[in-house]
């Protein structure tokens, strides 16, 4: 698959989100949340997961009891589902395309990230069955870092990750798939690419510069990465 429409600036590095970018994961936040809700009859839909997605967990927490007025607070909330995540999240399959262009990128010698909202030790257990391309990544940063003021949609993490590779925030592209990660790359200075959910549609991540259905067919020379490998991968 080759892109309609080119990205306006040349880049030197991928940033990518991870939820529903690189792992298939925010189905299973769907099933342990509905778990959770479901006891006290309410309905987990994209009504209330469009305004969640992306968002650090505290963040996302407070907006899940407030919309449905749980009779928890979102500590507990929070507590419960990490009991569920324990055995749900080291399921997560790997969304179509994304190993590919992961391996791909890295094995030419493009500079690529991970900037995700995930805490680091959810973040280990999402990746139990990927550890060996997820190695190839050169940065990750995860939504406990300390030195991450505010999460987003602030921009505090894309600039982190631009800093930690040494490249430029407008020198950089972004792969997102939810309004809040949209918009802290845009913040960041970042072109963006969004891979949206299609039940969260395209309109909520419409400050992107692309848009596409899916990572699958994706290649280095769609992102302007035509020549040789430069700085060559990782070998993980």
């Amino acid at each position: 698959m080759m892109l309609a429409v080119r990205l306006a600036r040349p880049v030197d590095a991928v940033v990518f989100d991870m939820d529903g970018v690189l792992l298939d994961t925010e189905r299973l936040y769907t099933q342990a949340t509905q778990q959770i809700v479901g006891r006290f009859g309410k309905v987990f839909d994209w009504s209330i997961k469009g305004n969640m997605i992306g968002r650090p967990a505290r963040d996302s927490a407070r907006y899940l009891v407030e919309a449905l007025g749980l009779p928890i607070s979102p500590e507990d909330y929070l507590r419960e589902r990490e009991i569920i995540f324990e055995t749900l999240m080291p399921t997560a399959e790997a969304m179509p395309g994304a190993r590919e262009l992961v391996e791909a990128l890295d094995t030419r010698g493009v500079p690529i990230a991970v900037a995700t909202s995930s805490a680091s030790r959810l973040y280990d257990l999402k990746i139990t069955r990927h550890r060996d391309w997820f190695a190839r990544f050169r940065v990750v940063v995860n939504g406990d870092d300390p030195r991450i003021a505010h999460g987003k949609p602030a921009a505090d993490i894309y600039l982190l990750v631009a800093r930690e590779l040494g490249v430029a925030p407008d020198r950089c592209v972004a792969i997102e798939d939810a309004p809040a990660g949209v918009a802290s790359a845009r913040a960041a200075g970042m072109q963006v690419i969004a891979v949206p959910d299609p039940a969260l549609g395209c309109d909520r991540v419409a400050d992107a510069d692309l848009v596409l259905d899916s990572l699958a067919g994706l290649r280095p020379a769609d992102l302007g990465f035509d020549g040789v490998a430069s700085g060559g991968g990782s070998g993980a």
